[in-house]
């Protein structure tokens, strides 16, 4: 489990490190241009060093894209073409580095031109690598005549008017599931792209059925625990607000999961029509209470409006995940891999810096102490908290009941008791506490 853990981490640093190839090389293109002119020729020296550090930063990211390709679902074909072209960008950064040496040049008679001609098809290739690669990641199409040839559906002018598969449901998996689902990267083979794509569906059956909320994959994987596993969508994108949730399950359940029909043509609409309402940016009034973001950036404005993002950096420097839910308040959603080795004291200065920006905090599986967790007490603004498979006690009970804002606790696999609940029901804001694993038998 601990090699598994590594070797996925250590695939999600090839999107950093391929920048650094790319720089690299870019900077030895435009040193070897300007090198032309006489007035820039004392830079050329420089060539070696800057295609040096391309060359190495490139085979490291080879390295992590190979352990990155092991844990995900791509397509093999583009998968295959940019791996093989940035083994063989790697390779040319490495030759070109070792023909461009003084000592080499004194030997091997090379022409300028020859070598500037060999350094601009790199550049040409490197491009092509990277265009494979973000084909791997947003799907072929995602650079293409259709993106710009694409016709945009108009906005409706009116809750009645807007078509409630084509202006809305559509326009939800587009925005939070498309990304996985779509194109040539279609994860467990399923594909948002239209509603008969979705009763298709993947690997695990069909993911709209009409009417049948139970047996609509779509909707079991997007209200599962965030904790869980199967949890939709996955790798720490934005999950759906609870409107878009309640859209999506009055739609199939309800509307029969239909398309082509207006809100209009509906029957008893009466309930939902208000969450479509905000969600198409009617009903300015109750926007801020239908969807998520604005919810809790209504009703909390003790979240900080900026942050240092000097201590972010150095809370992924130190290895931990970092996402931004909000930027206005700046709203954090901080995960420390599961047994990364760090202790508390690598990054608890930080973390207690920015405790008023975290919202969703996930220390699991990393042996921390119940004296480890007692900054919790700390992160006024903290909504959501994953503490399990930590060898923490009924202590830690006493650090949450303060917290006013706090909703869901994870508690799985620990060592508390029925007395941690009995302490935790003092705090009113929690409304799930998960105890599987636990002494506790059952939840009252």
């Amino acid at each position: 489990m601990i090699v598994g853990d590594i070797t996925t981490f250590a695939g999600h640093l090839h999107p950093l490190i391929v920048h650094l190839p790319i720089g690299f090389i870019l900077l030895a293109g435009i040193i070897n241009t300007l090198s032309y002119f006489d007035r820039y020729a004392n830079l050329r020296p420089a060539l070696p060093v800057i295609l040096f550090v391309g060359f190495i930063s490139a085979v490291l990211a080879c390295i992590f894209g190979y352990l990155l390709s092991l844990s995900g679902s791509y397509n093999q074909s583009t998968l295959s073409h940019h791996r093989f072209s940035g083994i063989m960008l790697a390779a040319i950064a490495g030759l070109l580095c070792f023909i461009s040496l003084e000592r080499v040049k004194r030997e091997i008679l090379i022409p300028k031109k020859l070598f500037s001609v060999s350094l601009l098809a790199l550049i040409v290739l490197m491009s092509y690598s990277g265009h494979q690669g973000a084909s791997l990641t947003h799907g072929s199409d995602y650079l293409t005549m259709n993106i710009l040839l694409k016709e945009v559906r108009k906005k409706p002018t009116s809750i009645q008017s807007a078509m409630i598969y084509e202006d809305v449901v559509a326009s939800i998996l587009a925005n939070k599931c498309a990304q996985c689902h779509q194109g040539s990267k279609q994860k467990g083979d399923l594909s948002v792209e239209s509603l008969q794509t979705l009763h298709k569906g993947g690997k695990t059956g069909a993911a709209v059925v009409a009417g049948q909320l139970q047996r609509s994959e779509l909707y079991k994987r997007i209200t599962l625990d965030p904790a869980h596993r199967d949890f939709m969508p996955a790798d720490g994108k934005p999950p759906l607000s609870s409107t878009e949730v309640a859209i999506i399950k009055w739609w199939i359940e309800q509307a029969g999961a239909v398309e082509g029909k207006t809100i209009a043509q509906l029957k008893n609409t009466t309930v939902i029509q208000p969450k479509i309402g905000a969600y198409l940016g009617f009903n300015k009034d109750n926007e801020s209470k239908d969807t998520d973001t604005h919810f809790i950036q209504a009703v909390n404005p003790d979240i900080p409006l900026t942050v240092d993002s000097g201590l972010i950096g150095k809370l992924r420097a130190s290895g931990l995940m970092v996402r931004m839910m909000l930027k206005r308040p700046v709203m954090l959603d901080i995960t420390l891999p599961a047994r990364s080795g760090l202790k508390m004291a690598d990054f608890k200065r930080e973390l207690l810096a920015l405790s008023k920006n975290i919202i969703w905090l996930n220390l699991s599986a990393n042996n921390f102490s119940d004296a480890d967790l007692a900054i919790l007490k700390s992160f006024s603004n903290l909504e959501k908290l994953r503490i399990d498979k930590n060898p923490v006690t009924d202590r830690i009970s006493n650090d949450l009941i303060t917290l006013k804002h706090l909703e869901a606790v994870n508690l799985n696999q620990t060592q508390i008791t029925g007395d941690a609940l009995t302490t935790l029901k003092k705090n009113p804001a929690i409304k799930r506490v998960y105890t599987w694993g636990t002494a506790v038998k059952q939840v009252e």
